[in-house]
């Protein structure tokens, strides 16, 4: 079977993808696959490509349109099988407030946040004892867009007294944005795939950055960041990490394969921040290194996806 590897997208992310698109058909040609590597550039591509092709679509694109949803819904009713979650569990994934809410309603722990729209969003309106809420645990609050990736538009806030400034360049990427508390304590992430049907955990990763937090320099530039793995945890510890991130995974129904940010709080126990559904595949991304510590072979991981994805 032909094996399209669709990437580069037109959002924030487009030089990404374009580098996980690479690494992924080129890992699959070595291991024997016949891959070709796809620029999607548009949705008038993407309509283009569904209209004339036949064979696997593995998707590499992130963010925008290429993840949250809507690719996998055309590629859906055109019969054209492709890797990873369906329609739905993307969507859900790309949106952290309604993924948020499916978390909360699975007992998955998240951190505490308020959604604010672009109209009327200001200083004031996040006033007061909400906001006080947020600034309880560490004195600091994370703004983010609710339908981004890659760190793109997130800001760091000790207090709220650069909120205004943190707000517009959120917007700057989304019409909606969510403000947190911010969860001190480690950053880990856990790659989660399918063996014969069944959810997995690869081995957990703790992420170290050099400066900062895990931004995009820190995430894309090589030497940005330490990379601990396995995480040096407790095994009750592990335990927990790795049941938060297999609830959120079967939370958002998602399959074949995906990867679960979270942060480890002061008392050790694990907090959910997102799932990507279409992880990043470059050089310095966390699930071929996470593969890599289970023995697993990047070409060999990919095969591993494609094969689970063909079997849904």
């Amino acid at each position: 079977m032909k094996i399209w590897v669709l990437h580069g997208g037109e959002g924030a992310e487009r030089d990404v993808s374009l580098r996980s698109g690479a690494a992924v058909a080129s890992a699959l040609l070595e291991r024997g696959y016949d891959a070709e590597p796809v620029d999607l550039r548009s949705r008038k591509d993407a309509s283009a490509f569904i209209e004339r092709k036949n064979g696997f679509a593995f998707i590499a694109l992130h963010g925008g349109w290429g993840e949250d949803g809507t690719l996998q819904a055309a590629l859906e009713m055109a019969g054209i099988p492709f890797s990873g979650s369906g329609h739905a569990a993307c969507a859900f994934a790309m949106d952290k407030t309604a993924g948020k809410a499916l978390f909360r309603e699975k007992g998955i722990p998240v951190p505490k946040g308020i959604e604010v729209s672009r109209r009327g969003a200001d200083e004031e309106s996040l006033s007061g004892a909400c906001l006080e809420g947020l600034l309880e645990r560490s004195g600091k609050l994370v703004v983010k867009p609710c339908c981004s990736g890659s760190t793109v538009g997130v800001s760091i806030l000790d207090g709220s007294g650069r909120l205004g400034e943190a707000l517009e360049e959120a917007f700057r990427h989304d019409n909606r944005v969510l403000v947190e508390e911010y969860i001190p304590g480690r950053e880990i992430t856990v790659a989660v795939h399918e063996r014969q049907g069944v959810p997995v955990c690869l081995p957990v990763i703790e992420i170290r950055p050099r400066g900062g937090f895990y931004d995009y320099g820190s995430k894309y530039t090589p030497g940005g960041s330490e990379y601990r793995v396995p995480a040096p945890l407790e095994e009750s510890v592990r335990k927990a990490v790795e049941q938060a991130a297999l609830g959120a995974y079967e939370a958002l129904g998602c399959r074949a394969y995906g990867r679960v940010d979270l942060r480890l709080d002061d008392d050790d126990l694990p907090v959910v921040l997102e799932l990507n559904t279409v992880p990043g595949m470059t050089a310095t991304s966390l699930v071929p290194k996470a593969a890599a510590a289970a023995g697993i072979s990047f070409g060999e991981f990919l095969g591993m996806v494609v094969e689970s994805s063909l079997s849904r």
